[in-house]
Order: C-alpha cells, then sequence, then structure tokens
C-alpha cells in the first residue's frame, strides 16, 4: 500500500505554499475538472495538495500532522529561526532520527527530519 493523495485545507492557500516551499517542496498552481485553483507537488509518488477550506469548514484541521524528511536540514533550520517560525521542538536525536518540530501557519504541526 502507498498513500498517494493528501490535501490539507486552509484559508491562506498562497502563504501556506510559501510556507512548505521553505522546507524545499516545490508547488505547481493549477486545477483540474470542476476542483478549484489549489497549490500541487508530489513527493515519492504521494501528490500533496494545499486547497482553500470548504464551503462548511470554519477553520482548517490543526490535528493533521506530517513529517518531512528534507535536504540541506542545519540551513532550512536556520532560515526557519531566522524568520520566527515556532519551533514546537529544538533539533534533537529520537528513536526516529535527527528532527525538530515546527508550526505551519495553521498552527498545524510538522516534524522535519535529517536526511
Amino acid at each position: 500500500m502507498q498513500i498517494k493523495l493528501l490535501v490539507i485545507r486552509t484559508p491562506d492557500q498562497k502563504r501556506l505554499a510559501e510556507f512548505y516551499s521553505l522546507l524545499g517542496l516545490q508547488f505547481d498552481y493549477h486545477k483540474h475538472g470542476n476542483s478549484p485553483y489549489h497549490y500541487g507537488t508530489t513527493i515519492n509518488g504521494t501528490v500533496l495538495e494545499i486547497y482553500p477550506l470548504a464551503k462548511s469548514q470554519p477553520e482548517p484541521d490543526k490535528h493533521l500532522r506530517l513529517g518531512l524528511s528534507i535536504e540541506n536540514f542545519d540551513t532550512i533550520i536556520d532560515t526557519l529561526k531566522d524568520i520566527g517560525i515556532e519551533f514546537i521542538a529544538q533539533p534533537m536525536q529520537t528513536d526516529f532520527g535527527y528532527m525538530a518540530i515546527i508550526c505551519d501557519p495553521d498552527g498545524r504541526k510538522v516534524e522535519i527530519y535529517k536526511v
């Protein structure tokens, strides 16, 4: 089994795409079928899309937690600190690897791992 698609919803798509771009993701802005315009990227065969909030959704889901292994970990950590990104956990060695936990602009926790 493989996860093929992950959709996160936000009130500010551009802001969220810019945040995840800091981690090394490259997004396209597009639409397909009757979908609204949205940002999308593919990570090892998994499509990650950033959609606007659904009409019945008053705020983004803050309980979704993402984990990403990233290139240039130390440089990106320094950049995130310089621009004031919230760190839930500073870089540390864990049973799962060397990682930090940050918050995205919507308040989701994002685990970032050193490759």
